[in-house]
């Protein structure tokens, strides 16, 4: 198709018309980024001058950036909570926003264990659809071609509840899958999944995958690009296929679905798709019950370009296990976002994984930047405001932690993002997502801090005092080798009495009581999303962590400044950790998780 080069970019030669019309978009709003965000500013405080919690700062209908950073304090999830809770309760005056609040994000942050519920309004779906749009105009400047075929995404809805007042509460994606900018898109030969609706928007987890990954097969010659939102997700719709492929391949070699499929929905659609295909189900057999699996992604879809996952932050555990499954596919990371609000794309999907860096679209809110030492806490008084950085302002090379204010109503909220400046295209900083501030172990969108680490421990070792035994060290990591991933808790115990050491399956409830102190986006991925396996508990031999603090002293650690990590990720000291261990316990039963109830 011929391009007018009126709307060519600088980023490359355009595939389409409206691929040049998106590129050039990408051009304008980063060449002119700090007017861009002035204006964006001027709207939010314009838009929002009346709200209950704008007037609390006397800005008086000021729009301007000085007045602004004055008065307004930088604030955590914790310190909007009691109007956060109003607005769950039914409140529905204009607390953050002149706009009617339409649903809440739940983010997988956490608050005393529950997710953090984020306000929304209709328009911010529009906001996210512009940046979704965005995404294969910049790819298609890499891979051509990919009109010719179609995505094998393996993309889920999660739980949703509603609040006392009535409003949705749900995941980002979810809202977003079933919404009629989805379910409705139009079609777009650049942008075409093997996977129907029907099977997308099924809440039954199972059926879901078992449908998406059946239609990925019957349709394996025509797959262009696998992906799922993170690499973990990708790497469980592999396990899946190892457990499930005999029953795959015999509904593609007859031609009909598995009882396990109850779905009215999916069942009406899968029979406009399932015809017998006896050659194919072969092939599936033979390549599936092959002991060695390297490569099963290219063996089983041959014109595979690249996946599409993300493998920053936490997932860039998981790169060697895909490059396994893979064939060493290129990885592509097309966008940074989050519950509170949609940020960038990457301008060079194409680049290697630890070479990521998103530009922050500044259309899309407001942005700040608090510099990050990560010697210290951040300073966030509400009596003095620490003084943020502008977008445009931020200097190459150096960290910082994100601080947003969205047309939503959030008014500079600490989103607890640690980023890297890179480089910068056009006016337009580049970051590099190094990691979520606190968090210690992640699988998949789980996220667990020192503190809740803590409490588990204690909990748990509570089921320990009638052996008269205690925990006296511990650390952990997030074991990814495992699909799916699981994390392992290291203990070195003192029993006062050998005679009476704790037995294997009092060892195993300590994992479940771990499990059960955990929060509950941890426990939704452990019994509805099957995305984390059971905790382990690994059982180390007596003076194992004077063992660490001796090699981390021989490694240059201060000996009087050593204190032992509460998480490990070196190969060299999981190996000591390993090499001193006398059992490993797993968690025998599922903790206790159901749907939130919004109180």
């Amino acid at each position: 198709m011929a391009v007018d080069s009126a709307l060519s970019s600088p980023l490359g030669p355009p595939a389409c018309e409206r691929d040049a019309k998106a590129l050039q978009f990408i051009d304008e709003m980063t060449r002119n980024t700090d007017a861009v965000q002035e204006r964006v500013l001027c709207e939010i405080l314009s838009r929002n001058s009346e709200t209950e919690y704008l007037r609390r700062f006397h800005l008086n209908g000021a729009t301007d950036r000085d007045t602004f950073k004055s008065k307004v304090p930088v604030v955590t999830y914790e310190d909007l909570q009691p109007d956060i809770q109003r607005i769950a309760n039914g409140d529905r005056s204009a607390i953050f926003s002149s706009y009617p609040i339409s649903e809440f994000l739940t983010s997988s942050g956490t608050s005393a264990g529950e997710r953090k519920l984020m306000p929304t309004i209709h328009e911010e779906l529009d906001r996210r659809c512009l940046l979704y749009s965005l995404l294969m105009p910049v790819m298609n400047l890499y891979v051509p071609g990919l009109d010719q075929g179609k995505g094998l995404y393996f993309l889920f809805v999660k739980a949703e509840t509603r609040t006392p007042g009535g409003l949705l509460a749900r995941p980002v994606l979810t809202s977003y899958y079933k919404s009629e900018h989805f379910k409705a898109r139009p079609y777009d030969p650049y942008n075409v999944y093997t996977s129907p609706n029907e099977a997308i928007l099924c809440a039954d987890s199972f059926q879901s995958m078992y449908t998406q990954m059946l239609c990925g097969l019957l349709m394996r010659q025509e797959v262009l690009r696998v992906g799922a939102v993170f690499a973990s997700g990708l790497l469980r719709a592999i396990h899946f296929l190892q457990q499930n492929w005999k029953d795959l391949a015999h509904d593609i070699s007859t031609g009909t679905l598995s009882s396990k499929i109850t779905d009215p929905s999916i069942k009406e659609c899968m029979s406009k798709i399932l015809k017998p295909k006896p050659e194919l189900a072969e092939f599936i057999a033979k390549e599936c019950s092959e002991e060695n699996w390297e490569g099963i992604i290219t063996r089983v879809w041959p014109n595979t370009k690249y996946l599409d996952v993300i493998v920053t932050g936490a997932m860039a555990q998981y790169i060697p296990t895909l490059e396994y499954y893979s064939g060493d596919l290129p990885m592509t990371c097309t966008m940074y976002a989050s519950s509170e609000c949609y940020f960038g794309l990457n301008l060079k999907p194409m680049c290697k994984p630890s070479e990521v860096s998103y530009t922050i679209m500044p259309n899309m809110g407001y942005f700040e930047f608090l510099p990050h030492d990560p010697s210290s806490p951040s300073p966030l008084s509400r009596d003095s405001p620490p003084r943020l950085i502008d977008l445009a302002d931020v200097e190459v090379g150096k960290m910082y932690e994100l601080v947003i204010t969205t047309y939503a109503g959030l008014c500079r909220y600490h989103v607890g993002d640690i980023l890297q400046v890179t480089s910068f295209h056009n006016s337009a900083p580049q970051f590099r997502f190094i990691r979520r501030k606190n968090v210690l172990l992640s699988i998949d969108s789980d996220k667990t801090d020192e503190a809740e680490l803590q409490k588990g421990i204690e909990n748990a070792s509570s089921l320990l005092e009638k052996y008269n035994t205690t925990v006296v060290e511990y650390t952990s990591y997030a074991d990814t080798k495992t699909i799916p991933g699981h994390y392992v808790i290291y203990w070195e115990l003192l029993a006062k009495d050998p005679a009476n050491f704790p037995t294997h399956e009092v060892l195993n409830q300590c994992c479940l009581a771990m499990e059960e102190s955990l929060n509950s986006v941890y426990r939704q991925g452990r019994v509805a999303d099957n995305s984390i396996g059971p905790l382990e508990i690994r059982v180390v031999k007596s003076g194992t962590f004077e063992d660490l603090m001796d090699y981390a002293i021989s490694r240059g650690a201060s000996i009087n400044q050593y204190k032992v990590p509460r998480c490990v990720s070196f190969t060299p000291i999981m190996e000591l950790l390993d090499s001193r261990m006398v059992s490993n316990h797993f968690s025998p039963a599922l903790p206790f998780w159901t749907p939130e109830r919004r109180r």
